[in-house]
């Protein structure tokens, strides 16, 4: 009997070790690290979540992101945008909730997708079905400035707004307008 409660202690004790041990290593950040940018306006709340890849010396639209083909805007899981209020965007009313936002990069334009679906991880289950509205935003190619980490951020002045996304030496510009009542 004494054998038994002995080999037990010995198990317990063991495992105990074994797990703290386990609990010490250190998690490796992502490559692509998460971001969350936000804005606010009246009663709406405005929440952007995305993956930041960096551009490490790669050529990034047309060749790491092929023109033509639905991207995630972003890396890892698809981009999600929430709002607390109903908002135009690119003159077409987005209502409260939350969207994953996907994008078609061309050279001259970007078709900009609200989609439904959330939780995806890429583009790679992605739905037109699910699409909530779409529409194109020209590209501007900027001469000064490469963004080495893909950015997304929101430029505001009161109820008007651009959510921008910028990456190497891209620049596109989706028009927001908070509605007031």
């Amino acid at each position: 009997m004494n054998s038994k409660l002995l080999f037990l202690t010995f198990f317990i004790v063991f495992s105990l070790i074994h797990i703290n041990t386990m609990a010490q290593e250190a998690i490796t950040p992502r490559p692509s690290p998460t971001a969350i940018v936000t804005m606010k306006y009246d009663d709406t709340y405005v929440k952007l979540t995305y993956s930041q890849p960096h551009k490490r010396g790669r050529d990034i639209f047309g060749t790491l992101v092929p023109y033509g083909h639905v991207w995630r805007t972003g890396a890892n899981e698809a981009t999600e945008i929430t709002l607390t209020g109903n908002v135009l965007m690119n003159g077409d009313t987005l209502k409260a909730g939350t969207y994953s936002i996907f994008t078609i990069p061309q050279k001259e334009k970007w078709t900009i997708i609200i989609n439904d679906e959330l939780g995806q991880w890429g583009s790679y289950n992605y739905h037109q079905d699910s699409d909530v509205m779409r529409f194109d935003v020209p590209v501007e190619k900027t001469q000064s400035v490469v963004w080495e980490p893909f950015t997304m951020a929101f430029e505001q002045k009161n109820e008007e707004a651009a959510l921008l996304i910028m990456w190497d030496q891209t620049k596109v510009s989706i028009p927001i307008q908070f509605l007031t009542l």
